[in-house]
């Protein structure tokens, strides 16, 4: 055993963590922590963002991209204050991270002392768990806590709060192999009567679909779930949490479904006789008029977390378990269906109902269409929130999990560029393509200064068309085209913006000049920036109005019927 501070404490326990990289931001509380990592920078790389925002983006996009636990790091007060968006969104998206903050001195706490912030109190509605470490004998078994806390069950943040006087007092360290304590048997949550149960439902099904939300990916089901695919014969649709949870290019595959879901996907969850679902929460975005959802058909709902089971949908039957874990021993009990009638009834919709855009000029999908043929389909894609969020799931195919960091619960305009930061240096060899609409590009574009710093490869694109695009598209739709406080500044030049940075940047205006900026930034070994110019009425289609139901999912077409009818 060996004496030692709170912060070199803490840096060994990060240490036997496996930890590389942590993002974040210094400041008094945490000067301490900054000295030892500065001792250990050979061992943890430390990656300086411009914002704290963004380096808990960063973390989320890191454990997304490698399914490791994604660690930030800021100082109290404002710094920490400045963590709460992106804990909250790695919470509503069940990402592990541990998120590290000082605080001021024990002596100092509940006086309102300089940059005292009760970080623990703010935080505790938005992680698993939370600590303040007010003893530094108590500093190791915390943080082996909250990295168990955060990486086991359904995944998801951990605070650690530790005051100044803690990383500065010392006290007897004793190392700890990780992975031999974690090695304790994990007991089945779920039963032999339960899976025969589900057997018996799939067996007895006529019009099977299998739902995938973000528990297919995290869960890394991939492969038992084309294996259950395969043996019931049922096409799949997915929620933006769980795309490339199942190949996206298969014929089984009808796409997203909700909101902006395709017509086949959402029309075929209202007609079947049974909707498996695999990881998934039955987010209000995903089914519209809850009463109305899957209404003809029974539901078997599988999901490692008790809680979500009941919560937004009523289901008949429900397994709680790992996905991976169960579809291992659910499959073994599964004969091989034949469901012809109804799968080419999925395909006749296919075929009558494809994703549509205007082909004669240059719009987000052309874009993205274009993006996923030059990568062969073969990038990472991290996308900010909007129009451009639901384009990149619509119209790039994911084959693969991980492969789409998208902020999904809580929605978060900035989320994008920090994410695809993350995720390239945790992947250093994989491309990392961020998508945002200019709106969400300003709520955090100095992250862009971070990865020119570091000389990240990543690919930033901006889809510019001067509007908050959804925004603008509801208003058009439901509020009698008043666009209140939706038309952004037309006099701002992103190019320079970013070439001032020293970053390779490019724009595009039209549909011609494509292929060539995109081959440009894929060969470019540094950041690169494309703007990309387009309509401010381009929309996303289909949709659901919030609170329909998903058979009234309309078109482009189906609004520019009905209001033909109207003059008439």
């Amino acid at each position: 055993m060996a004496e030692l501070n709170g912060s070199q404490i803490l840096v060994e326990c990060l240490k036997e963590q496996g930890v590389d990289t942590i993002f974040g931001y210094p400041g008094g509380a945490v000067l301490n922590l900054y000295d030892e990592l500065y001792r250990h920078q050979d061992e943890i790389k430390h990656i300086l963002t411009s914002h704290e925002q963004g380096a808990a983006h960063a973390a989320d996009g890191y454990a997304r991209a490698t399914g490791k636990v994604g660690v930030c790091l800021a100082t109290s007060g404002p710094g920490a204050t400045n963590l709460v968006t992106g804990i909250a969104n790695a919470y509503m998206d069940s990402v592990p991270m541990v998120a590290i903050t000082g605080n001021v001195g024990t002596n100092l706490l509940g006086k309102d002392s300089f940059q005292e912030v009760d970080i623990a109190g703010v935080t505790m509605p938005i992680t698993k768990h939370n600590f303040i470490v007010k003893d530094v004998k108590k500093l190791a078994k915390t943080i082996r806590r909250a990295f168990k806390i955060a990486a086991s069950g359904r995944p998801g943040p951990v605070l650690v709060d530790i005051t100044k006087d803690v990383t500065a007092n010392k006290c007897e360290y004793k190392k700890e192999d990780v992975k031999k304590a974690d090695k304790a048997k994990k007991e089945k949550s779920f039963t032999e009567k339960e899976l025969d149960k589900a057997a018996e439902m799939i067996a007895k099904a006529k019009r099977p679909v299998i739902f995938l939300g973000g528990g297919a990916i995290i869960s890394e089901a991939h492969k038992e779930i084309k294996a259950l695919v395969d043996l019931m014969d049922a096409p799949v649709c997915d929620s933006l949490m769980g795309k490339g949870a199942f190949d996206g290019t298969d014929k089984r595959y009808m796409g997203m479904i909700g909101m902006h879901g395709t017509k086949t996907a959402n029309f075929s969850v209202t007609e079947c006789d049974l909707l498996v679902v695999l990881g998934a929460r039955f987010s209000d975005r995903v089914t519209g008029n809850t009463k109305s959802f899957a209404k003809r058909a029974k539901i078997l709902h599988i999901d490692i977390d008790p809680a979500e089971i009941n919560k937004n949908v009523k289901v008949d039957l429900s397994i709680e378990g790992d996905v991976k874990d169960v579809l291992k021993e659910l499959n073994k009990k599964l004969t091989k269906q034949s469901h012809d009638e109804w799968m080419e009834h999925i395909a006749e919709m296919q075929a009558k109902y494809p994703l549509r855009y205007h082909e004669n000029e240059l719009t987000g999908p052309y874009f993205i269409e274009e993006l996923y043929r030059l990568t062969k389909g073969d990038a990472i894609i991290s996308t900010e929130v909007g129009q451009h969020q639901m384009w990149a799931a619509q119209f790039y195919k994911y084959s693969k999990p991980r492969t789409l960091l998208t902020s999904g619960g809580l929605g978060t305009m900035g989320y994008g560029l920090g994410a695809s930061i993350g995720a390239q240096i945790g992947l250093p060899n994989k491309q990392v393509i961020n998508l945002a609409g200019d709106g969400c590009f300003r709520m955090n574009m100095n992250e862009l200064a971070t990865a020119a710093h570091y000389n990240v490869p990543i690919i930033e694109v901006v889809f510019n068309n001067n509007v908050l695009g959804m925004v603008r598209q509801w208003q058009t739709l439901f509020y009698g085209k008043r666009y209140s406080q939706t038309l952004l500044s037309q006099d701002i030049d992103y190019v320079k913006l970013a070439e001032s940075m020293n970053i390779k940047a490019f724009r595009v205006t039209k549909k011609e000049e494509v292929d060539e900026v995109i081959k440009k930034a894929l060969k470019a070994k540094g950041p690169v920036f494309i703007e990309v110019v387009i309509d401010k009425n381009e929309s996303v289609w289909p949709m659901v109005p919030a609170g329909a139901t998903l058979e009234e999912t309309f078109s482009e077409e189906d609004v520019k019927e009905k209001e033909a009818k109207a003059k008439k």
